[in-house]
């Protein structure tokens, strides 16, 4: 009928094949919630652990219960497969009939809530791009550049920004006496291509070293010690601007860990209470400055799209230290980045609506 806009078809795709399954889960049961169904069409698209893709019929799948961190099942759904075919933007179920009789659903916009490798990695990203389908976030340079620890230090560095001593450890290598005398102790060791603090140790004793290197390889063979930075640990937000070209700064926020782990893991992140955020951050006006100036500076030094965050260190003489970029920040009710926002004056509903329309305004192609 005349004058009645269509809502807009999203999928929002979650779970994965990595380690952050269930923070992918229980994030998109946070943006689910703030969507208005008056807006928008939503398509539940689960990827359960094996990488099979389903249809979900309900948003049971992303709630915790009994305590256990969500998981998708693909017994739950229906399975489906996206089209690689820019001129179909479908959805099409593994019923090869069903699939040449009629659509499973086009689709206007994807949200691919995914955290760590086969999702913020540039490889569903890629996937969209073939696809010919709108997407929430970076393209498929910026998110595997910033994926991998490595070459996300090497361009940040390259652009001028500041970034803490490190070394790269690949298969079978171990860290030289040269290395050890550099970075010193504390070390921090984690795995190169990982995320939510999964398989990350601090080291204080160089006998516990190999140990820390085991767990980190356990998730990834390339694995990453990183000096400690003495100073605050700082996170900010940034969003891709509406109203033209460049990217805004949320307001930072501080990370205090009272925790017996003495820095912000996985437990911290997501189970403990032990964890304290400040919101601004507890830093002069002037080094609140610079944090949110080096966070945009990083985002479009990766040539990020959409959205990032950017986790930083500041020293106590005021200096900032680049820590990490995250291309899909998560999104569950006690994320930093949805809470910097809200803090900023953009509220958790408003913040998912301009990242469709950030998606839908960029289209597919290169970012």
């Amino acid at each position: 009928m005349a004058g009645i806009r269509r809502r807009i078809r999203l999928a929002l795709l979650f779970g994965g094949r990595s380690t952050e399954h269930a923070i992918s889960c229980v994030s998109a049961g946070g943006v689910l919630r703030a969507l208005d169904p008056d807006v928008y069409d939503v398509v539940l698209v689960g990827i359960d652990p094996s990488g099979r893709w389903v249809v979900l019929p309900g948003a049971d799948a992303l709630a915790p219960a009994d305590g256990e961190l969500p998981s998708v099942a693909a017994s739950r759904g229906t399975g489906v497969v996206l089209a690689p075919d820019p001129t179909m933007s479908r959805l099409l179920p593994h019923d090869a009939t069903q699939a040449i009789r009629s659509p499973f659903g086009d689709i206007d916009v994807v949200f691919p809530l995914l955290h760590g490798p086969f999702g913020e990695d540039g490889t569903v990203q890629g996937l969209l791009e073939m696809a010919g389908l709108p997407y929430i976030g970076s393209g498929v340079f910026a998110s595997a550049a910033a994926m991998d620890k490595q070459h996300m230090k090497s361009l940040l560095r390259a652009a001028g920004l500041p970034i803490g001593p490190y070394a790269v450890l690949r298969a079978g290598q171990t860290l030289s006496e040269a290395d050890q005398e550099r970075l010193g102790l504390p070390v921090f060791v984690k795995p190169a291509r990982g995320g939510s603090s999964i398989g990350i140790s601090r080291v204080d004793a160089w006998a516990d070293l190999d140990t820390a290197v085991k767990t980190a390889r356990a998730n990834d063979p390339k694995v990453l010690v990183e000096a400690a930075i003495t100073g605050c640990e700082i996170e900010c937000g940034v969003l891709g601007r509406l109203d033209g070209p460049g990217a805004q700064a949320s307001i930072p926020a501080q990370i205090t860990v009272t925790s017996s782990a003495g820095f912000y893991d996985f437990e911290a992140k997501y189970v403990s209470d032990q964890t304290r955020f400040d919101i601004p951050a507890r830093l002069s006006p002037a080094a609140l400055d610079r944090v949110q100036k080096v966070a945009v500076a990083a985002f479009e030094a990766l040539d990020c799209a959409g959205l990032a965050r950017v986790d930083v260190f500041v020293t106590p003489e005021d200096q900032v230290v680049v820590n990490e970029v995250n291309t899909m920040p998560g999104f569950t009710p006690t994320s930093m980045f949805p809470r910097m926002w809200e803090a900023s004056g953009i509220t958790y509903p408003q913040l998912v609506d301009r990242l469709v329309r950030l998606a839908l305004r960029d289209g597919a192609g290169l970012r």
